[in-house]
């Protein structure tokens, strides 16, 4: 049943995650033609924003070693936008030769992520990302800029929120287009994402340029991004069949599932363009080729109704 709440956005775009996010740390190795697929399968279910893959150097993460091999196959999808998780210069280089016009980057809101993820502090990981933006930027490649640990640190504990509002307004005045505000080992509740965003505001970062990307760890993403939209937030991060968590946080469970995420939505009333039926047949796809189920409860309930 739809039953509208007031004050709600009418529209949401979701940043598809879950073939890149969500398979990097997957163990068992996919084949680039069944990640292809995978995309084309969510593309064909409505998703126009779909997060392809990393140019990162493979030793850091295996799974998504076939960038290569896999961003022209699905590259020329009509109507989907494609961005890919660029690390550093030759990221960028490798993305740019195959076409991308959609990139991210991927920055930390602390000193001990930063060192875990990139190897670099935080000042220094900022001052690599900003002549990547600044070259993207002047070929006309959109920008999005991924804030790591917004809420919690598995070293630090709770999270400053000035900090974050530092590295945010960095990559701003670097030129980045969007924000996503990720809360990594899932620790945030809904009055500690309102408190980030009115802080966000009142720093001059704009409702409009942020979106959230929120992990289940504790079962708050979906009460999280209820929070968000509350504010005005209109897009928001998820992985198909929750598939996902992040390799250099161990206490990191998976992201928000779409199909969970679609489910509230729609409910809501609000539009996101997605056929939920065709979604959950498709993580139903990919949980065979991972050999385990779904971990989203919405593909779980569906899937069940159909047997």
């Amino acid at each position: 049943m739809v039953v509208p709440a007031t004050g709600l956005p009418a529209r949401v775009r979701i940043y598809e995650v879950g073939a890149r996010d969500g398979l990097q740390n997957e163990k068992r190795t996919v084949p680039a033609e069944i990640k292809a697929e995978f995309i084309r399968r969510l593309a064909a279910a409505g998703l126009t924003t779909i997060e392809a893959t990393s140019f990162v150097h493979p030793k850091w993460v295996p799974q998504l070693a076939d960038a290569e091999q896999l961003f022209p196959m699905v590259v020329d999808l009509p109507g989907v936008a494609l961005p890919v998780l660029v690390p550093n210069q030759r990221g960028l280089d490798r993305a740019l030769a195959l076409g991308a016009d959609r990139i991210a980057v991927f920055a930390s809101a602390t000193e001990s992520f930063a060192k875990a993820n990139l190897n670099r502090t935080l000042d220094e990981s900022l001052a690599v990302f900003e002549p990547v933006v600044r070259q993207a930027k002047d070929r006309d490649v959109h920008v999005r800029g991924y804030v790591s640990m917004c809420f919690g640190d598995p070293w630090e504990g709770p999270v400053p929120l000035h900090q974050v509002a530092r590295v945010c307004k960095a990559l701003r005045d670097m030129g980045c287009d969007e924000l996503s505000l990720g809360d990594t080992i899932g620790v945030a509740t809904p009055g500690h994402v309102l408190e980030l965003l009115n802080l966000l505001n009142e720093e001059g970062v704009p409702t409009n340029m942020l979106g959230v990307h929120f992990h289940d760890t504790y079962g708050q993403a979906l009460a999280n991004t209820y929070a968000a939209l509350e504010h005005g937030v209109t897009t928001v991060d998820s992985s198909a069949g929750g598939l996902g968590g992040c390799p250099y946080a161990k206490s990191a469970t998976g992201n928000l599932a779409t199909e969970d995420l679609v489910w509230m939505l729609h409910g809501l009333g609000i539009q996101t363009g997605v056929d939920l039926g065709r979604l959950t047949a498709t993580s139903v796809w990919m949980a065979a080729h991972l050999d385990r189920p779904s971990p989203s409860r919405t593909v779980r309930a569906l899937s069940h109704k159909d047997q």
